[in-house]
């Protein structure tokens, strides 16, 4: 009797664990299904297939963030990110940047990217830059400043004063061609970011050839904006920085016709006529010996190149070719020069160019 209780014990109990076991099983499986399914919307997949940039700034909120992803991305994607942001607490105007997003980014990365500031530098770019005004336009543009602070920077003598430079001569300091900052950077940064690429630019071999020319090299890039407006030709270039270097050495003005229409304001200008060569400017080359008190523009390492590398030649004339295609005649006399300028003028007439 007792060994048959015993056996009708053991057989209760056997079942019972085998139903615990199948439920645990059941649950295990569910869960690993959760988390597979879960890994899978917010790790595994991939929300995009291109990549684009996301800027975010101190008035961004986390509804102006998602209106700009939602550009981008499915809604679903969107509202993953949302979901992860406020379970955390993110709040997009504490990380402000840039932030490029790429196609093998999911809504888990994105949103690390961004709650924890990891933005992504970007690619700051100039080139044909003629004033302080225009460079502060540009810079405003690209990077997260405004024009007005850059103005302020460029016009602040003490500051042009620790950067090497004067309110004159400060454009010198840039360099045309694209730079690898933060959206964010602040003025003073660029500046000093601008200030490390002109060091690296100005070897000991290009300050040795400034030297040898007599000139420094803030006054390089002073006549190589000069030389820049003067010709588009760039085989030209080194022709016409050696033409200038000729008239300085001489003591001669150098006359360049660029430099008045710098003094006048006026780029349009196709044609110099009297009452422009007679502006009260230091900048007007036609009324005042040597190089100007800054640059014209902001040159090109191309244009820089060509006045250290400039070519050595007796003219000290140029007129622009009659036949407009942006080259010159160069003249060793004023006779000679005078003929070349009849014909350009002739051709000006008869294109109907007064001014």
């Amino acid at each position: 009797m007792a060994t048959k209780i015993s056996r009708r014990k053991k057989k209760k109990t056997c079942g019972s664990k085998k139903n615990i076991l199948y439920i645990i099983t059941a649950v295990a499986a569910i869960f690993l299904i959760s988390i597979g399914v879960i890994f899978k919307r917010y790790v595994l997949d991939k929300v995009t297939d291109t990549s684009f940039f996301i800027y975010i700034d101190e008035n961004s909120s986390l509804d102006s963030v998602t209106e700009d992803l939602q550009k981008y991305l499915e809604k679903s994607d969107v509202n993953k990110i949302r979901r992860l942001s406020k379970l955390n607490g993110y709040t997009p105007c504490n990380k402000p940047g840039a932030y490029r997003i790429d196609p093998e980014m999911n809504a888990i990365r994105i949103y690390r990217k961004l709650s924890t500031g990891s933005q992504t530098p970007i690619r700051f770019t100039f080139n044909n830059i003629r004033t302080k005004d225009d460079l502060a336009e540009t810079i405003d543009k690209q990077l997260k400043m405004d024009k007005q602070e850059v103005l302020e920077l460029l016009n602040d003598s003490a500051f042009c004063t620790d950067m090497g430079f004067d309110t004159y001569t400060i454009p010198a300091l840039f360099l045309p061609d694209s730079y690898e900052v933060y959206w964010t950077i602040a003025p003073r940064k660029l500046m000093e970011k601008m200030r490390q690429e002109y060091d690296k630019f100005w070897t000991d071999d290009r300050r040795m050839l400034a030297t040898q020319i007599g000139i420094s090299p803030i006054e390089v890039s002073t006549l190589a904006s000069i030389v820049e407006e003067e010709t588009k030709v760039p085989d030209e270039m080194n022709m016409v920085a050696g033409l200038y270097l000729n008239r300085l050495k001489k003591g001669m003005p150098l006359q360049a016709d660029p430099t008045v229409k710098y003094a006048v304001g006026d780029f349009s200008i196709r044609r110099i006529l009297h009452e422009h060569l007679t502006v009260n400017s230091p900048y007007n080359t036609y009324k005042n010996t040597g190089l100007p008190p800054g640059p014209i523009r902001i040159p090109s390492k191309a244009a820089i190149k060509a006045v250290l590398n400039y070519r050595h030649h007796p003219f000290i004339y140029m007129c622009a070719k009659e036949d407009f295609s942006g080259r010159h005649n160069f003249a060793t006399t004023y006779a000679e020069h005078q003929n070349n300028a009849i014909k350009y003028h002739k051709a000006l007439n008869k294109r109907n160019i007064l001014k």
